[in-house]
């Protein structure tokens, strides 16, 4: 008894002296201000680099549509393999790297991400580059898990707020600069320089990573794995792969209506199965008795579903219906992510001080606001007239994104800062799933799965009215989601 007594007490004093990053406590303040810097540049990167991928990818659609012939809907798995991807691995790898440390996972993930940027470059056909994109998915799982908890781990809380949001300006330099460079790539060099592009500066963010932030870890991996909740992590990545491809595609028959139905019962089987875990892979109440988390995650899916999807449907309309060339296309688009990245840190830095109940909720409403201008969009609206909502789009997700992440991550202890990040990033890819989603449903419906260069204007303008109006209504949602969360806390 006294053996398995000292043994305890052991891990828990272990446990209790890594930090969450991967990194041993207690460690000299100078040592930790170093590291802490380290891990901002490292995560700046790692996110600049993702969302300048998906950004600019979005500028290739076309192209990459005429090469393979792939239809409306087949090339739209493109970006849905991705995002799927994504939202099925981030609860597993969140809770694995509160267990064997974050940089671990980090690390690992931006390895895979460069060997899938590989592969995707060298793709033979749309089915390979779809299954490429799906690896590409796995890997930014591991590094969406990691990244925002990293950060909230080597900074004091009242430092919180304005690192997270040098992060959130970071990703959206990645989507400012993604329409403009990924323009420039595909109308010069054509779409495969995007991920060459992508290749060489991930490789980048590896060596520094690797060089910089060191990860030193205790922990026994035959510990971690037997309390990782296998058939927990089995049911989550099952449930969550039947409900979003089910959605995505319930327009294609009777097997993705069927699909569907099967991934709720399995939600209903997993929130079972967590209810008596010993070690949940997600514990429940974190929803049940965190009100701030919950409805700080809620706001995060239904905004992230109302507005992912506008830039994929303006490339489109700008290259099909108005005539632009990718680069001209990206020049527009660059609009909404630039001012989000001027604002972000500002953003940030206020919410270490005010409410953010009052900044995501009044971020939600411009949001919406901006969409519901959308959704009276023609054949004859002006670019003037298109960058001005596009500008007051960028405002309203400034003032929410920032604010939201720091009250989420503000929301937990350390100890669950992974699953909180990854939870996060769950409902940023569900949200980004949901909303290609409703493009795939919408446009199957009004114009079906043929080529984008064959659909007619009409036809095209019809669906993202209709588009837009369904991403007005979940925008509406997410204020009300946004007003019912309680006050900040710090950890």
């Amino acid at each position: 008894m006294t053996t398995e007594m000292s043994m305890e007490n052991k891990e828990s004093k272990i446990n209790n002296n890594i930090n969450n990053s991967g990194a041993p406590g207690g460690q000299h303040p100078e040592t930790d201000r170093r590291r802490g810097r380290a891990v901002l540049v490292v995560v700046m990167m790692t996110s600049f680099i993702t969302t300048f991928m998906a950004s600019a990818l979005n500028l290739s659609i076309p192209a990459v549509s005429a090469e393979f012939s792939m239809g409306a809907v087949s090339v739209g798995w493109i970006m849905a393999a991705y995002m799927l991807a994504a939202a099925i691995m981030c609860v597993p790898f969140g809770r694995l790297a509160d267990m064997i440390g974050k940089v671990k996972v980090l690390i690992a993930g931006e390895i895979g991400f460069t060997t899938a940027s590989l592969l995707c470059l060298f793709s033979g056909s749309g089915a390979q580059l779809i299954l490429f994109r799906l690896i590409q998915g796995i890997s930014s799982a591991m590094i969406f898990a990691t990244n925002t908890a990293l950060l909230s781990d080597s900074f004091p809380p009242h430092m919180r707020g304005r690192v997270l949001g040098t992060s959130v300006a970071s990703v959206y330099m990645g989507l400012s600069l993604g329409p403009v460079l990924g323009g420039f790539l595909t109308h010069n060099l054509g779409w495969r320089s995007i991920f060459a592009f992508t290749f060489i500066c991930i490789s980048v963010t590896v060596v520094v990573a690797l060089k910089y932030i060191p990860a030193k870890c205790p922990a026994r991996i035959r510990l971690t794995l037997e309390n990782m909740d296998l058939p927990g992590s089995l049911l989550y990545m099952s449930m969550m792969g039947s409900l979003i491809y089910g959605l995505s595609s319930l327009s294609e028959g009777t097997a993705p209506k069927i699909i569907l139905c099967a991934g709720v019962i399995l939600f209903i089987l997993f929130v079972l199965r967590e209810k008596k875990a010993a070690s949940p892979i997600l514990r429940l109440d974190l929803f049940t008795g965190n009100r701030l988390f919950a409805f700080s995650n809620l706001a995060a899916l239904l905004n992230y579903s109302a507005s992912y999807g506008v830039t994929y449907l303006l490339s489109i309309y700008l290259q099909n219906i108005q005539g632009y060339t990718s680069q001209a296309a990206g020049l527009v688009l660059i609009t909404t992510p630039l001012v989000q990245a001027l604002l972000s840190p500002w953003a940030g830095r206020l919410s270490d001080r005010v409410s953010p109940r009052i900044l995501t909720s009044s971020g939600m409403a411009l949001t919406a606001a901006a969409l519901g201008i959308f959704t009276f969009i023609s054949e004859d609206t002006t670019i003037p007239v298109i960058i001005a909502t596009l500008l007051l789009l960028g405002l309203g997700f400034a003032i929410f994104s920032s604010p939201n992440t720091n009250s989420i991550m503000g929301s937990v202890s350390k100890k669950d800062s992974g699953i909180a990040s990854s939870v996060l990033a769950t409902s940023r890819n569900l949200g980004q799933s949901v909303a290609m989603s409703v493009i795939t449903i919408v446009v199957a419906v009004t114009v079906g799965n043929v080529s984008l260069s064959s659909v007619s204007p009409e036809d095209m303008i019809r669906a993202m009215r209709t588009a837009f109006t369904v991403m007005t209504l979940l925008c509406a949602a997410g204020i009300g989601a946004s007003l019912c969360r309680g006050e900040k806390k710090d950890r």
